[in-house]
Protein backbone atom coordinates (compact mmCIF):
# COMPACT_ATOMS: atom_id res chain seq x y z
CA UNK A 1 0.00 0.00 0.00
CA UNK A 2 1.56 3.20 -1.05
CA UNK A 3 2.29 5.89 1.71
CA UNK A 4 -0.95 8.17 0.46
CA UNK A 5 -2.95 5.89 -1.40
CA UNK A 6 -5.33 5.40 1.40
CA UNK A 7 -5.93 8.19 4.18
CA UNK A 8 -7.50 6.74 8.12
CA UNK A 9 -10.21 8.90 9.39
CA UNK A 10 -10.11 7.18 13.00
CA UNK A 11 -13.71 8.93 14.91
CA UNK A 12 -13.24 8.99 18.32
CA UNK A 13 -15.30 11.87 19.84
CA UNK A 14 -17.97 10.36 21.46
CA UNK A 15 -19.08 10.65 24.92
CA UNK A 16 -20.08 6.99 25.66
CA UNK A 17 -22.64 7.37 27.54
CA UNK A 18 -23.76 4.05 28.02
CA UNK A 19 -20.59 3.10 29.54
CA UNK A 20 -22.16 5.64 32.59
CA UNK A 21 -19.15 6.17 35.18
CA UNK A 22 -16.33 4.97 33.37
CA UNK A 23 -16.88 7.57 30.32
CA UNK A 24 -17.85 10.48 32.56
CA UNK A 25 -13.97 12.04 32.54
CA UNK A 26 -12.59 10.54 29.92
CA UNK A 27 -13.57 9.62 25.92
CA UNK A 28 -14.79 6.06 25.42
CA UNK A 29 -12.05 5.29 22.68
CA UNK A 30 -9.07 6.29 25.80
CA UNK A 31 -11.21 3.70 28.43
CA UNK A 32 -9.07 1.29 29.87
CA UNK A 33 -9.55 -2.45 28.71
CA UNK A 34 -7.90 -5.40 28.26
CA UNK A 35 -5.82 -5.08 31.26
CA UNK A 36 -2.94 -3.01 29.62
CA UNK A 37 -4.44 -1.54 26.22
CA UNK A 38 -7.26 1.35 25.80
CA UNK A 39 -10.00 0.46 23.05
CA UNK A 40 -8.31 3.30 21.03
CA UNK A 41 -5.37 1.00 20.42
CA UNK A 42 -7.19 -1.87 18.43
CA UNK A 43 -8.17 0.52 15.17
CA UNK A 44 -4.12 2.35 15.79
CA UNK A 45 -2.79 -1.47 15.71
CA UNK A 46 -5.09 -2.57 12.61
CA UNK A 47 -4.35 1.02 10.92
CA UNK A 48 0.14 0.08 11.03
CA UNK A 49 -0.53 -3.66 10.87
CA UNK A 50 -2.57 -2.80 7.53
CA UNK A 51 0.16 -0.55 6.09
CA UNK A 52 -1.86 3.23 6.62
CA UNK A 53 0.72 5.64 8.05
CA UNK A 54 -1.49 8.46 7.72
CA UNK A 55 -4.26 8.98 10.75
CA UNK A 56 -6.43 11.97 11.40
CA UNK A 57 -7.90 11.23 15.03
CA UNK A 58 -11.33 13.28 15.20
CA UNK A 59 -11.44 14.00 19.07
CA UNK A 60 -13.81 15.91 21.16
CA UNK A 61 -15.99 14.66 24.61
CA UNK A 62 -13.43 14.97 27.06
CA UNK A 63 -9.78 14.89 24.87
CA UNK A 64 -7.87 15.63 27.31
CA UNK A 65 -6.27 12.04 28.23
CA UNK A 66 -6.68 10.60 24.58
CA UNK A 67 -4.96 13.76 23.08
CA UNK A 68 -1.51 12.76 25.87
CA UNK A 69 -2.08 8.98 25.07
CA UNK A 70 -2.25 9.28 21.16
CA UNK A 71 1.42 11.68 21.43
CA UNK A 72 3.53 11.33 18.35
CA UNK A 73 1.53 7.84 17.42
CA UNK A 74 5.49 6.48 17.98
CA UNK A 75 3.57 3.93 20.57
CA UNK A 76 1.98 2.31 16.97
CA UNK A 77 4.87 2.84 14.69
CA UNK A 78 2.39 6.17 13.25
CA UNK A 79 5.07 8.83 13.49
CA UNK A 80 6.51 8.98 10.00
CA UNK A 81 7.62 12.24 8.76
CA UNK A 82 5.48 11.20 5.19
CA UNK A 83 2.68 10.54 8.20
CA UNK A 84 1.63 10.07 11.28
CA UNK A 85 -1.55 10.06 13.58
CA UNK A 86 -2.56 13.87 13.86
CA UNK A 87 -5.25 14.85 15.93
CA UNK A 88 -8.60 16.54 14.76
CA UNK A 89 -10.76 18.68 17.30
CA UNK A 90 -13.14 20.95 16.51
CA UNK A 91 -11.77 24.14 15.68
CA UNK A 92 -12.95 27.55 15.01
CA UNK A 93 -13.19 29.19 11.42
CA UNK A 94 -14.00 32.95 10.12
CA UNK A 95 -17.36 32.40 10.23
CA UNK A 96 -17.70 30.22 13.90
CA UNK A 97 -16.80 26.85 15.62
CA UNK A 98 -18.81 24.51 16.05
CA UNK A 99 -18.91 20.80 17.87
CA UNK A 100 -19.03 18.06 14.98
CA UNK A 101 -22.95 17.25 14.71
CA UNK A 102 -22.68 13.49 13.07
CA UNK A 103 -20.69 11.38 12.04
CA UNK A 104 -20.40 12.88 8.53
CA UNK A 105 -20.23 16.34 10.32
CA UNK A 106 -17.06 15.52 11.51
CA UNK A 107 -14.74 14.22 8.27
CA UNK A 108 -16.34 17.30 7.05
CA UNK A 109 -15.11 19.74 8.92
CA UNK A 110 -11.78 17.68 8.37
CA UNK A 111 -11.95 18.42 4.60
CA UNK A 112 -8.64 19.97 4.33
CA UNK A 113 -6.77 17.25 5.86
CA UNK A 114 -7.90 15.16 3.39
CA UNK A 115 -6.93 17.75 0.67
CA UNK A 116 -3.52 18.27 2.27
CA UNK A 117 -3.19 14.47 1.80
CA UNK A 118 -4.32 14.12 -1.34
CA UNK A 119 -5.13 10.13 -0.91
CA UNK A 120 -7.08 7.97 -3.43
CA UNK A 121 -9.16 6.46 -0.74
CA UNK A 122 -10.65 7.61 2.87
CA UNK A 123 -11.28 4.79 5.38
CA UNK A 124 -13.43 5.45 7.68
CA UNK A 125 -13.32 4.16 11.65
CA UNK A 126 -14.80 4.11 14.79
CA UNK A 127 -12.08 4.02 17.66
CA UNK A 128 -14.67 1.88 20.28
CA UNK A 129 -14.46 -1.60 18.98
CA UNK A 130 -12.84 -4.43 19.56
CA UNK A 131 -11.26 -6.10 16.58
CA UNK A 132 -8.82 -7.35 14.25
CA UNK A 133 -8.77 -6.78 10.63
CA UNK A 134 -6.12 -6.35 7.65
CA UNK A 135 -7.69 -3.10 5.66
CA UNK A 136 -5.23 -3.61 2.78
CA UNK A 137 -7.38 -6.92 1.74
CA UNK A 138 -10.96 -4.59 2.69
CA UNK A 139 -9.62 -1.91 0.15
CA UNK A 140 -8.45 -4.73 -2.39
CA UNK A 141 -11.66 -6.13 -2.70
CA UNK A 142 -12.76 -2.14 -2.98
CA UNK A 143 -10.59 -1.90 -5.97
CA UNK A 144 -11.64 -5.27 -7.64
CA UNK A 145 -15.33 -4.24 -7.49
CA UNK A 146 -14.24 -0.50 -9.15
CA UNK A 147 -16.28 0.76 -5.82
CA UNK A 148 -17.58 3.81 -5.11
CA UNK A 149 -17.60 2.99 -1.65
CA UNK A 150 -17.17 -0.01 0.09
CA UNK A 151 -18.76 -1.10 3.87
CA UNK A 152 -17.60 -3.76 6.36
CA UNK A 153 -20.24 -6.33 7.66
CA UNK A 154 -20.98 -9.12 9.66
CA UNK A 155 -23.96 -11.07 10.17
CA UNK A 156 -25.54 -10.40 13.67
CA UNK A 157 -28.12 -12.41 15.72
CA UNK A 158 -32.00 -11.22 14.40
CA UNK A 159 -32.63 -10.02 17.80
CA UNK A 160 -29.96 -7.56 17.53
CA UNK A 161 -30.07 -6.64 13.96
CA UNK A 162 -32.48 -3.38 14.87
CA UNK A 163 -29.37 -2.12 16.48
CA UNK A 164 -27.02 -1.60 13.28
CA UNK A 165 -27.45 -0.44 9.87
CA UNK A 166 -28.94 -3.14 8.04
CA UNK A 167 -28.30 -4.43 4.14
CA UNK A 168 -28.96 -6.46 1.64
CA UNK A 169 -26.33 -7.61 -1.06
CA UNK A 170 -26.65 -9.18 -4.39
CA UNK A 171 -24.52 -12.72 -5.41
CA UNK A 172 -21.64 -10.33 -6.16
CA UNK A 173 -21.99 -8.70 -2.86
CA UNK A 174 -23.20 -5.08 -4.03
CA UNK A 175 -25.78 -3.12 -1.69
CA UNK A 176 -29.50 -3.44 -2.98
CA UNK A 177 -30.98 -1.51 0.42
CA UNK A 178 -29.62 0.01 3.35
CA UNK A 179 -31.74 0.56 6.43
CA UNK A 180 -30.49 2.42 9.49
CA UNK A 181 -31.39 0.69 12.81
CA UNK A 182 -34.92 -0.68 11.27
CA UNK A 183 -37.46 -1.26 13.45
CA UNK A 184 -38.42 -4.85 11.55
CA UNK A 185 -34.61 -5.66 9.44
CA UNK A 186 -34.91 -7.15 6.65
CA UNK A 187 -31.87 -9.06 7.15
CA UNK A 188 -29.10 -9.44 9.14
CA UNK A 189 -25.94 -8.29 7.74
CA UNK A 190 -25.16 -5.29 9.39
CA UNK A 191 -22.73 -2.82 8.96
CA UNK A 192 -19.92 -2.21 11.07
CA UNK A 193 -18.98 1.51 10.81
CA UNK A 194 -15.68 0.25 8.88
CA UNK A 195 -16.08 2.83 5.25
CA UNK A 196 -13.43 2.72 2.03
CA UNK A 197 -14.47 5.47 -0.09
CA UNK A 198 -12.97 6.77 -3.20
CA UNK A 199 -11.60 10.06 -2.31
CA UNK A 200 -12.83 12.59 -4.39
CA UNK A 201 -16.48 10.80 -4.13
CA UNK A 202 -16.38 11.34 -0.29
CA UNK A 203 -15.54 15.16 -0.67
CA UNK A 204 -18.16 15.83 -3.06
CA UNK A 205 -20.77 14.03 -1.09
CA UNK A 206 -20.10 15.83 2.05
CA UNK A 207 -19.64 18.78 0.81
CA UNK A 208 -23.01 18.50 -0.95
CA UNK A 209 -24.56 16.99 2.60
CA UNK A 210 -23.33 20.15 4.72
CA UNK A 211 -25.60 22.74 2.52
CA UNK A 212 -29.06 20.19 3.14
CA UNK A 213 -30.62 21.78 5.96
CA UNK A 214 -32.82 18.92 6.13
CA UNK A 215 -29.33 16.44 6.81
CA UNK A 216 -28.46 15.30 10.41
CA UNK A 217 -25.10 14.78 8.64
CA UNK A 218 -24.38 10.63 9.37
CA UNK A 219 -23.01 8.29 7.41
CA UNK A 220 -25.81 5.64 8.24
CA UNK A 221 -28.70 8.14 8.09
CA UNK A 222 -27.72 10.36 5.15
CA UNK A 223 -24.58 9.48 3.10
CA UNK A 224 -25.12 5.94 2.29
CA UNK A 225 -28.61 6.36 1.51
CA UNK A 226 -28.24 9.09 -0.59
CA UNK A 227 -25.42 7.59 -2.65
CA UNK A 228 -27.15 4.27 -3.33
CA UNK A 229 -30.25 6.56 -4.10
CA UNK A 230 -28.09 7.90 -6.95
CA UNK A 231 -27.12 4.87 -7.99
CA UNK A 232 -23.28 4.61 -7.13
CA UNK A 233 -21.64 1.57 -6.42
CA UNK A 234 -21.77 0.19 -2.97
CA UNK A 235 -20.52 -2.99 -2.22
CA UNK A 236 -19.97 -4.85 0.93
CA UNK A 237 -16.97 -6.62 2.55
CA UNK A 238 -18.21 -9.61 4.71
CA UNK A 239 -15.95 -9.70 7.90
CA UNK A 240 -15.92 -12.98 9.35
CA UNK A 241 -13.32 -12.20 12.42
CA UNK A 242 -13.93 -11.53 15.86
CA UNK A 243 -15.64 -8.24 16.30
CA UNK A 244 -17.02 -6.76 19.28
CA UNK A 245 -18.79 -2.89 20.37
CA UNK A 246 -17.92 -2.55 23.86
CA UNK A 247 -20.01 0.90 24.11
CA UNK A 248 -22.25 -0.53 27.24
CA UNK A 249 -21.39 -1.95 30.47
CA UNK A 250 -23.06 -5.28 29.76
CA UNK A 251 -20.63 -5.54 26.61
CA UNK A 252 -17.54 -4.27 28.21
CA UNK A 253 -17.41 -6.35 30.86
CA UNK A 254 -18.61 -9.26 28.99
CA UNK A 255 -16.37 -8.79 26.06
CA UNK A 256 -12.97 -8.45 29.17
CA UNK A 257 -14.49 -11.98 30.26
CA UNK A 258 -13.97 -13.01 27.18
CA UNK A 259 -9.94 -12.62 27.20
CA UNK A 260 -9.41 -15.00 29.66
CA UNK A 261 -9.08 -18.92 29.80
CA UNK A 262 -6.73 -21.03 27.46
CA UNK A 263 -8.27 -20.39 23.83
CA UNK A 264 -10.17 -17.22 24.08
CA UNK A 265 -12.31 -16.02 20.38
CA UNK A 266 -9.72 -12.80 20.43
CA UNK A 267 -6.19 -13.33 20.62
CA UNK A 268 -4.65 -10.25 22.09
CA UNK A 269 -1.12 -12.17 21.73
CA UNK A 270 -0.40 -12.28 17.52
CA UNK A 271 2.74 -11.77 16.56
CA UNK A 272 2.07 -11.57 13.42
CA UNK A 273 -0.46 -8.61 14.41
CA UNK A 274 0.23 -7.45 17.27
CA UNK A 275 -1.92 -4.83 19.25
CA UNK A 276 0.19 -2.06 20.49
CA UNK A 277 -0.31 0.24 23.54
CA UNK A 278 0.89 3.68 24.64
CA UNK A 279 0.33 2.32 28.52
CA UNK A 280 3.24 3.70 30.68
CA UNK A 281 5.76 1.18 31.92
CA UNK A 282 5.58 0.11 35.23
CA UNK A 283 7.36 -2.09 37.67
CA UNK A 284 6.74 -5.98 37.34
CA UNK A 285 3.25 -7.47 39.16
CA UNK A 286 3.84 -8.79 42.71
CA UNK A 287 1.73 -11.45 43.90
CA UNK A 288 2.21 -11.62 47.52
CA UNK A 289 3.04 -15.05 50.22
CA UNK A 290 -0.65 -15.02 50.90
CA UNK A 291 -1.92 -14.10 47.61
CA UNK A 292 -3.02 -16.08 44.44
CA UNK A 293 -4.23 -15.46 40.70
CA UNK A 294 -6.07 -17.83 39.00
CA UNK A 295 -7.29 -17.34 35.16
CA UNK A 296 -6.72 -13.48 35.25
CA UNK A 297 -4.81 -10.99 33.16
CA UNK A 298 -2.22 -9.11 35.02
CA UNK A 299 -0.71 -5.91 33.89
CA UNK A 300 2.51 -4.63 35.25
CA UNK A 301 2.57 -2.33 38.74
CA UNK A 302 0.04 -4.83 40.16
CA UNK A 303 -0.04 -6.07 43.44
CA UNK A 304 -2.33 -9.10 45.02
CA UNK A 305 -2.03 -9.62 48.61
CA UNK A 306 -5.48 -11.30 48.62
CA UNK A 307 -7.18 -13.64 46.45
CA UNK A 308 -8.15 -12.69 42.10
CA UNK A 309 -9.74 -15.01 40.10
CA UNK A 310 -10.82 -15.13 36.60
CA UNK A 311 -10.59 -10.69 36.33
CA UNK A 312 -8.93 -8.27 34.68
CA UNK A 313 -6.01 -6.51 36.30
CA UNK A 314 -4.99 -3.21 34.74
CA UNK A 315 -1.91 -1.63 35.39
CA UNK A 316 -0.97 -0.53 39.02
CA UNK A 317 -4.23 -1.99 40.48
CA UNK A 318 -4.26 -3.26 44.29
CA UNK A 319 -5.97 -6.38 45.94
CA UNK A 320 -5.54 -6.23 49.65
CA UNK A 321 -5.12 -8.98 52.38
CA UNK A 322 -7.80 -11.34 52.56
CA UNK A 323 -9.63 -9.64 49.70
CA UNK A 324 -11.44 -11.31 47.06
CA UNK A 325 -11.77 -9.86 43.07
CA UNK A 326 -13.98 -12.43 40.89
CA UNK A 327 -15.56 -11.87 37.74
CA UNK A 328 -13.94 -8.50 37.78
CA UNK A 329 -12.25 -5.43 35.51
CA UNK A 330 -10.17 -3.46 37.63
CA UNK A 331 -8.83 -0.62 35.46
CA UNK A 332 -5.59 1.37 36.19
CA UNK A 333 -4.82 1.92 39.87
CA UNK A 334 -8.28 0.76 41.27
CA UNK A 335 -7.81 -0.56 44.86
CA UNK A 336 -9.38 -3.26 46.45
CA UNK A 337 -8.73 -2.79 50.56
CA UNK A 338 -8.02 -5.56 53.22
CA UNK A 339 -11.13 -8.01 53.26
CA UNK A 340 -13.06 -6.52 51.06
CA UNK A 341 -14.64 -8.89 48.16
CA UNK A 342 -15.89 -7.69 44.53
CA UNK A 343 -17.41 -9.48 42.41
CA UNK A 344 -19.00 -9.19 39.06
CA UNK A 345 -18.20 -5.50 39.24
CA UNK A 346 -15.80 -2.92 37.11
CA UNK A 347 -13.66 -0.40 39.33
CA UNK A 348 -12.98 2.67 37.52
CA UNK A 349 -9.14 4.18 37.46
CA UNK A 350 -8.29 5.10 40.85
CA UNK A 351 -11.71 3.59 42.28
CA UNK A 352 -11.13 2.57 45.41
CA UNK A 353 -13.64 -0.23 47.14
CA UNK A 354 -13.20 0.11 50.97
CA UNK A 355 -11.76 -2.81 53.76
CA UNK A 356 -14.56 -5.48 54.36
CA UNK A 357 -16.82 -3.73 51.69
CA UNK A 358 -19.10 -6.16 49.67
CA UNK A 359 -19.33 -4.80 45.79
CA UNK A 360 -21.53 -6.43 43.58
CA UNK A 361 -23.10 -9.63 43.25
CA UNK A 362 -23.29 -12.73 40.83
CA UNK A 363 -27.15 -12.38 40.61
CA UNK A 364 -27.42 -9.33 39.87
CA UNK A 365 -26.41 -7.11 37.05
CA UNK A 366 -22.46 -5.65 36.79
CA UNK A 367 -21.54 -3.34 39.49
CA UNK A 368 -19.96 -0.27 38.10
CA UNK A 369 -17.87 1.98 40.48
CA UNK A 370 -16.70 5.54 38.93
CA UNK A 371 -13.28 6.66 38.18
CA UNK A 372 -11.70 7.56 41.45
CA UNK A 373 -15.02 6.93 43.12
CA UNK A 374 -14.98 5.85 46.70
CA UNK A 375 -16.93 2.76 48.16
CA UNK A 376 -17.52 2.86 51.75
CA UNK A 377 -19.09 0.40 54.14
CA UNK A 378 -22.84 0.84 53.97
CA UNK A 379 -22.70 2.35 50.35
CA UNK A 380 -23.21 -0.88 48.93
Amino acid sequence: MSKRECLAMLLAGGQGSRLKALTSEVAKPAVSFGGKFRIIDFALSNCANSGINTVGVLTQYRPYLLHAYLGSGEAWNLDSRTGGVSILPPFATQSGGAWYEGTADAVTQNLGYIRQNDPEYVLILSGDQLYRMDYEEMLQVHKDNDADLTIAVMPVPWEDASRFGIMSVDDDGRITKFTEKPAEPESNLASMGIYIFTADLLVKTLEEDAEDPNSEHDFGMNIIPKLLGDGKRLFSYRFEGFWRDVGTIASFHETNMELLGSDPAFKLYDKRNPIMSNTVTRPPHYVGPDGSVDDCLVDNGCRVLGSAKHSILSGGAYVGKHAIVEDAVLLPGARVEDGAHVVNAILGERAVIEADVDFGSKDSETAVAGNDAVVKKGDE
